[in-house]
């Protein structure tokens, strides 16, 4: 058998233990309750027999105690307020002291003594020895009690709880034989007749009885737990019974509680049939009316109260007695929460809605903050303690028909002006500190410009702090409620500072809610078609108020009835005002649902019967919406593919500077074969704008590293930025303005890494000062219209990224061209008629212009007008290209004077062959090319040639032709020029294998070789070999030489050798100084017209190895000519 099968004799056994264990238990506790019955029954027995058989003591022992009045009157005093703890202090007096004249006074004081049930036992002890020791104690004590338990059913019970210690104390007192039979229980039989018989309908002496049945039943009835004596008839288990009182005496008391039980199970069924029938009632009234009284509400809780009471009571009788409740014992299924009941609104036609209480009043986590965090100034204030006035000043629960009777005494006729704010108080004297009017003064100023959370945080704080004063509360009171009426923003900010001030200063709070409650029945009451701004204030201020639960949610609701109550103009936009400010948060609320509920069906209904204005239906079914979205089903949200969530998070996510090594392994990684998948990969390689501005760079340095595996990558990514720029031309909104200064800083960052040409970066740049523009003040193009000069910023944002590159060869003479008409740009925006004296032109874009310029040619002479820049332009043509002028003045003078001049730019005619534009130079011209274009008439003769005739190729420039024969001529030169140049004769060449030594030399032979060499150089000369050339086979023949030209050779060699390494070294010191600068541009970050230290560093420079054989020379030194 396997471990994980189990044994079926350890099933049986597992599922047998738990009822062996729960006989077990019960098998215990009836033997452990068996034991202490019969101990107590004995320890009772014993002292029973002792006091019915006692032997009291002579009366010579008594005057041998001591009798003086003061010790025993101590004693009596003590019995008075006597407890267990003194039982043996007492007990020892006791046995000192000769009671005989004192019995009576001791037995009252016993009597009256106010003793708990702990204290019991200890004072039967005591009563036990006063008793055997003096014979007259017990006819006094019994005095006592009858005394104390004789009453009639008529009387009322004062102190219900020492009468249930007595009821015990004196039954105990039977039970041990301090009193007989025939004496004492009569007594005892007749206070409880009388208890039960008295109490059959209220059931007030549950806790007196319940008392005496669980001490004394045993004794007296009987009684034995329900639980215990099951056990004992499950087991055949007899329970020992105390035998002083018979049998037929224990069933007439048993007889005498259980007929209580009975009635009180009866009531119990009423009480509960009450309670259903109220809580069905209250149900009604909140389907009809929507709310319920204060009344209704504590009259449910009181019912709810004693019911559970006279249930917890019931269900103690019934264990003690061992009886069952049965159906009294089960509790009604109430709900005391209000009931979500649906309701149904037609909307329009047969459409109808279906209403239901919302979760949630709050849009998101943001506006939960802001309407229940609120900062504690208690915490700035560590003294503070709330002043008892301040409790009166919360707002009370008030109900729909106490507002009624408001609103009747206090109703304004049309006459009568809206309660103002009270002035005020005049000061008695001169403040002594001017500073805190100011103080306060400078505070109630800087209020409306408290615009956000923090603000209005900071400013409650600071108003608590330092400017807290009476007269202060009244001035900062005014200035809430007289809030302007066009700043609807701020009643938000105001509430929340309210809000904040409520828990320490509540009567600004409450003297608001005061004046904004006036005002509103005010506007209501002069039912007048002006000032509805301030109508719409007051009840916005309201709802915000409401939402802080600073104003009542019932008085907002009620105010909403009356505007029901007459639904038209200006109460409708009030009404609808009211519920898109509070009336989601009232909606969502339980306490108020269902009235809510209510006045939206009543709402909906008079629109539907009332002939309103288009404008008035709008803003109804708005509210309505607002308060009760419509449930849409969830759109199913389109999976995207993992391989497109993987590549936007390495590339947006988790791109920075210290990764880039990983996320480039990564991307080679991917399927470039995949159409999909390079598609998704180049979309977001050119997403400069999605990614953080600081990894913008690493992600064009990702594409430029990417570029050298992936050629495709480079031109597909530059193209959808391009792509991305027109785009965005085209849309002019402000909404795509982030957008595009992201998407051009990116751009240029590309051209850091050389993955465009700076002619991309220049078509980019007259495109944004060309597209859609006119040039004309009169002529508004929607593309670029007066107020739009984002353009200037786009401009400056890509030459601020790669214009410091744009300084040497062609490219710096195009910079200087474009800034001339970059300059035009600008002072045709700045001297638009848009802009005035009330309507500047943007101070910020004025700094970023003059900043860009400045940076990229700091000692250029900026124009300072439009005239200037025009007159720049024209002289820029006439110098470049005077035939254009030419000719476009002879077109001009035959369309007429009007258009004799054009001063402006055109828009650039993007074309797919440079030769379809013959005005432009060719590219690799070191002049910039011009943007004016022919008119419109060449162009369209132009256009017809071109349908009519084969297109040819264009005549080329003067200035291509000149350029042309120059640079020919010059490469001429040049090649003459090389081959005029003597070349260098080779001195050395390798010795033959033929001619070298083929065995290998000792140290020593090639010490002696050297010295005879050295030797035979001085006096022969030198060994040389001649090479020569018989037939097709090399032949060499040896032969000595001159010893001076051997030298000559060799001191030839070394002049060369040195030259050679002083290149060498020049050419490491320069590129070491190269390094060290771009090092601490990196590390320097860069400023002004350094330009981007990262440029063309995208291909690293990896160690090559040499490659061959290590250079002798180098290790050995030169080599010996032979």
């Amino acid at each position: 058998m396997t471990s994980t099968e189990k044994d079926p004799t350890d099933e049986k056994s597992s599922k047998d233990n738990t009822p062996q264990n729960t006989e077990e238990n019960e098998k215990l506790a009836l033997s452990e309750y068996i034991t202490n019955l019969e101990a107590r029954l004995k320890l009772k027995n014993e002292m029973r027999n002792q006091n019915l058989n006692c032997i009291r003591p002579p009366e010579n022992y008594f005057s041998k105690l001591d009798s003086g009045l003061k010790k025993n009157t101590t004693f009596v005093k003590k019995l008075k307020s006597f407890s267990a703890t003194q039982i043996d202090a007492l007990l020892k007096d006791f046995s000192a002291l000769n009671l005989t004249k004192y019995v009576s006074e001791v037995a009252a004081a016993i009597a009256e003594a106010k003793l708990k049930m702990s204290d019991i036992p200890a004072a039967l002890n005591l009563c036990s020895a006063l008793h055997r020791t003096y014979s007259e104690f017990s006819t006094n004590f019994f005095e006592n009690w009858q005394k104390i338990l004789t009453f009639k059913a008529t009387d009322k019970i004062t102190n219900s709880s020492k009468l249930r210690v007595d009821i015990r104390f004196y039954a105990e007192l039977v039970a041990i034989g301090i009193f007989a039979n025939k004496t004492g229980l009569p007594l005892l039989g007749n206070v409880l007749t009388v208890l039960i018989n008295m109490d059959k309908e209220e059931h007030n002496n549950i806790p007196i009885l319940l008392s005496f049945c669980k001490h004394c039943g045993e004794d007296y009835a009987g009684l034995v737990p329900k639980k215990i004596k099951d056990a004992a008839e499950k087991y055949n288990i007899t329970i020992p019974r105390n035998t002083f009182l018979p049998a037929e005496k224990q069933n007439i008391v048993r007889t005498l509680l259980k007929d209580y039980f009975i009635s009180l199970t009866k009531h119990l069924l009423s009480e509960r049939t009450q309670l259903q029938a109220l809580h069905a009632a209250n149900q009604r009234t909140l389907h009809t009316r929507g709310e319920l009284s204060q009344e209704r509400k504590d009259q449910l809780e009181q019912h709810q109260a004693t019911y559970d009471k006279l249930l917890a009571g019931a269900q103690s009788f019934a264990e003690v007695l061992g009886e069952d409740l049965g159906e009294a014992g089960e509790p009604p299924v109430l709900s005391l929460a209000v009931t979500e009941a649906q309701g149904t609104v037609t909307i329009g036609g047969n459409e109808e809605f279906t209403l239901q209480a919302g979760a949630d009043p709050w849009q998101d986590e943001d506006t939960r903050t802001f309407y229940t965090s609120l900062p504690d100034l208690k915490v700035f204030m560590p003294n503070y303690q709330m002043k008892e006035q301040t409790v009166k000043n919360k707002p009370e629960t008030v109900t729909e028909e106490m507002l009624d009777e408001d609103l009747k005494e206090d109703e304004l006729s049309d006459t009568e002006e809206p309660s103002s704010v009270p002035d005020v108080e005049q000061e008695e004297s001169q403040p002594a500190n001017i500073s805190n009017k100011y103080a306060l003064d400078a505070f109630l100023n800087e209020l409306p410009n408290c615009i956000n959370r923090e603000l209005i945080d900071n400013a409650a704080v600071d108003f608590v702090l330092n400017l807290s004063t009476k007269n202060n509360r009244k001035k900062l009171t005014r200035v809430l409620f007289s809030v302007a009426r066009t700043r609807l923003d701020l009643l938000p900010f105001y509430a929340r500072f309210a809000a904040i001030l409520y828990p320490v200063l509540p009567d600004v709070c409450a003297e608001l809610c005061q004046m904004l409650k006036q005002d509103f029945k005010y506007h209501v009451r002069k039912k007048d078609q002006i000032n509805i701004e301030s109508k719409i204030k007051v009840v916005r201020f309201i709802g915000e108020l409401v939402k802080f639960s600073m104003y009542s949610k019932m008085e907002a609701l009620y105010c909403l009835k009356v505007l029901l109550h007459d639904f038209k103009h200006h109460h409708i936009e009030m009404a609808c005002n009211l519920l898109e400010t509070c009336g989601r948060y009232l909606y969502c609320n339980p306490d108020t649902h269902q009235r809510t509920m209510i006045y939206l069906q009543q709402m909906m209904r008079k629109k539907t019967v009332s002939a309103l204005d288009s404008r008035y239906v709008t803003q109804i079914e708005n509210a309505f919406y607002y308060v009760c979205p419509p449930e849409t089903p969830a759109q199913p949200k389109e999976e995207e593919p993992a391989m497109n969530q993987f590549i936007r998070k390495i590339l947006h996510e988790d791109l920075q500077k210290s990764n880039e090594e990983k996320i480039l392994r990564l991307m080679r990684k991917l399927n470039w074969d995949d159409p999909d998948v390079s598609s998704i990969a180049i979309q977001h390689l050119a997403g400069g704008w999605r990614v953080r501005a600081s990894a913008r760079r690493a992600l064009a340095k990702l594409t430029a590293e990417l570029s050298a595996w992936q050629e495709a990558v480079a031109p597909a990514a530059v193209d959808t930025i391009l792509e991305e720029i027109r785009l965005t031309m085209e849309d002019p909104h402000p909404r795509y303005n982030q957008r595009r200064i992201a998407t051009v800083r990116y751009l240029g960052e590309l051209y850091n890494y050389k993955l465009l040409d700076s002619r991309d970066v220049f078509t980019v740049l007259y495109s944004f000062i060309t597209f859609g523009v006119t040039n004309d003040h009169g002529n508004v193009s929607p593309l670029d219209p007066p107020d739009n000069v984002f353009r200037i910023r786009l401009v400056c944002a890509l030459l601020e990224t790669c214009g410091a590159y744009f300084n040497s060869g062609s490219s710096k003479k195009r910079l200087d061209y474009f800034l001339v008409f970059f300059q035009n740009y600008y002072w045709f925006k700045y001297s638009d008629p848009y802009w005035s004296d009330e309507n500047q032109f943007p101070i910020y874009v004025k700094y970023i212009y003059q900043e860009c310029l400045t940076s990229l040619r700091p000692k250029l002479t900026l124009y300072t007008s439009w005239q200037q820049c025009k007159d720049a332009i024209e002289e820029l043509r006439q110098s470049l290209y005077p035939e254009l002028g030419e000719d476009e003045q002879g077109d001009n003078d035959d369309q007429g004077e009007d258009n004799s001049v054009n001063d402006g730019l055109d828009t650039i005619i993007e074309t797919d062959d440079e030769t379809d534009n013959p005005q432009l130079p060719d590219e690799s011209s070191d002049e910039e090319p011009i943007t004016e274009n022919a008119g419109n008439e060449d162009n369209e003769i132009q256009a017809d040639e071109m349908t009519i005739e084969p297109r040819r190729p264009a005549a080329k420039p003067v200035e291509d032709v000149e350029f042309e024969s120059a640079f020919e001529k010059m490469v001429m030169e040049n090649i003459a020029e090389r081959q005029r140049e003597n070349r260098p004769q080779q001195r050395d060449i390798a010795v033959p294998m033929v001619c070298r030594q083929t065995t290998k030399k000792t140290y020593e032979q090639l010490l002696k070789d050297s010295h005879r060499d050295v030797f035979q150089q001085g006096k022969e000369g030198v060994e040389f070999v001649l090479m020569v050339r018989k037939g097709t086979k090399p032949q060499y023949k040896s032969f000595h030489a001159p010893p001076e030209l051997a030298s000559n050779l060799q001191q030839q060699a070394l002049v060369d050798k040195q030259e050679m390494e002083r290149v060498k070294r020049l050419t490491l010191n320069i590129s070491e100084r190269q390094e060290e600068e771009e090092y601490s541009a990196e590390s320097g970050g860069g400023s002004g017209g350094s330009g981007n230290p990262n440029r063309g560093q995208h291909v690293r420079q990896k160690y090559q190895h040499p490659k061959g054989a290590p250079d002798a020379d180098l290790i050995f030194g030169p080599k010996k000519f032979k």
